[in-house]
């Protein structure tokens, strides 16, 4: 099991002195983490895309460049692109080109994002939700398997034969399919042999067990080997020295995250019950000491019937850098060596 890091970028209060850090301080801190990352042998790093005042992450292959140029080891990926409001022709042509710079380092994990703003930004209609990412996920692969491509359809002129370029190391470039809850998300990952990442963000992790295998069952009918049906998880989580630690750290930002969120979307506020139930040894939250966040990453590896990768949304609007920092030194020095010791490799 690899254990890598997601960001989404977002503003931060520092939560001792209640300045605002900057957006271009923000970049620089975000810089150094992935560099640190990199330095205590973490396997990725990957960036969110959102649209939104409280995120910087509009533009990862940006920041991916960045990271690139600044690293040697660790892959860097999307955490994800939405690839429902952009065009597959320029995903593909961005992280091909990342590709290159970072020598063979990049994923691309697409998915539909959790939050709508891109839709209206880019003149995109909601009832074309899941038409959208079907259809250009269909191209997407089609420019990753050849050069040249022709395709048609309904969200996007078609292609009659145009080059597409650069062409990436790495071949085929690495594309996971980063799902939620919904079923048929599970199947189409499938039945196309596509790696898949799965966001886990409330309830309990092994609550997912019978779509993960949905997923692998669709893909054995569909005839794609069992090594090919990779299932990485993305969800959140913090380590500091002592579990409570952890948990007061992240909570102050946790419940203004959550506190926004269910304001949008009509839901009852966030308590610290429900924080606590979901920091538990149960809950979707990976949170403690090393020990702790090991067990709970190799318990739900078998809960689920094998992880390739887990990676930690560690970042929240009220989390010092320094704090993130030791946390990231901690998820490498500590709970992955513990993870590869006791899962045997």
């Amino acid at each position: 099991m690899h254990l890598g890091i997601d960001s989404f970028v977002s503003q931060v209060t520092d939560p001792v002195t209640e300045r605002r850090i900057g957006p271009a301080e923000r970049m620089a801190h975000l810089l150094e983490e992935i560099v640190l990352a990199d330095e205590v042998g973490l396997h990725s790093f990957g960036i969110g895309e959102h649209h939104r005042p409280e995120y910087y992450d509009s533009a990862p292959p940006v920041i991916l460049g960045a990271a690139a140029a600044r690293t040697s080891r660790i892959r860097l990926g999307s955490a994800v692109a939405v690839l429902s409001a952009a065009d597959p022709v320029r995903v593909f042509q961005q992280f091909a080109t990342l590709d290159l710079i970072s020598q063979g380092r990049i994923d691309l994990v697409v998915g539909r994002g959790s939050f709508t703003e891109a839709f209206p930004l880019f003149g995109l209609s909601l009832r074309d939700y899941d038409e959208l990412f079907e259809e250009k996920l269909d191209l997407l692969l089609r420019i990753r398997e050849s050069e040249h491509v022709t395709w048609s359809g309904r969200h996007r002129p078609a292609l009659t034969g145009q080059g597409v370029y650069p062409r990436p190391i790495q071949d085929p470039l690495p594309i996971w399919v980063g799902v939620g809850g919904t079923p048929e998300s599970f199947v189409r990952a499938g039945l196309l042999g596509l790696p898949l990442m799965v966001a886990i963000i409330g309830g309990e992790p092994r609550q997912f067990a019978p779509l993960v295998d949905l997923y692998r069952r669709a893909g054995a009918q569909a005839g794609h080997a069992p090594e090919q049906l990779r299932v990485g998880l993305h969800v959140f989580g913090f380590v500091a020295e002592s579990t409570q630690a952890a948990a007061d750290t992240i909570y102050p930002g946790w419940h203004e995250m959550f506190s926004k969120v269910s304001r949008e979307r009509g839901f009852a506020p966030p308590s610290r019950a429900q924080f606590d139930a979901t920091s538990g040894p149960n809950g979707a939250f990976f949170m403690g000491d090393p020990d702790t966040v090991a067990d709970k990453l190799l318990r739900v590896a078998d809960q689920l019937g094998g992880v390739a990768r887990v990676s930690l949304q560690m970042t929240n609007p009220r989390l010092a850098h320094d704090d993130l920092l030791r946390g990231i030194e901690l998820l490498g020095t500590e709970v992955a060596p513990r993870v590869a010791a006791r899962s045997g490799g």
